[in-house]
């Protein structure tokens, strides 16, 4: 996989979100109600971000993840200074925020991730 800040040419509603932090409409990304067995990996530079097995229905309109790969995501204040942004560890792509405390799963966490910031890979090609 091809890792680091990569040369494709995003799109207008891809850039908005991924280099400027935006976010897409609930109910309306491709991942939010998907639920095959792979890896959710970077829009932009292919980095693995998430697999499906973390992946869990939380009815909030995005999809929603318990845990990451290890090493794959930077968390950090957001501008707001009350939510927690996620980004690529290895390209800064803005991904979503990641909220804690809600009691979806054991793990207390959801990873609330925007589908456009992210390709799927199913388990049929890795």
């Amino acid at each position: 996989m091809n890792e680091g800040r990569s040369n494709i040419e995003l799109t207008r509603e891809e850039e908005m979100v991924i280099v400027h932090g935006g976010t897409e409409p609930p109910f309306t990304g491709e991942f939010y109600d998907h639920f095959e067995k792979g890896v959710y990996v970077c829009r932009r530079c292919n980095k693995p971000l998430y697999r499906s097995n973390d992946k869990f229905e939380s009815d909030c309109g995005w999809a929603s993840f318990d845990d990451e790969i290890k090493g794959a995501i930077r968390k950090l204040v957001d501008k707001d200074e009350e939510r927690t942004e996620i980004r690529c560890a290895n390209c800064d792509a803005h991904l979503g925020h990641v909220f804690y405390g809600e009691r979806f799963t054991p793990t207390n966490a959801r990873h609330c991730v925007n589908s456009i910031s992210m390709r799927f890979i199913p388990d049929t090609e890795v």
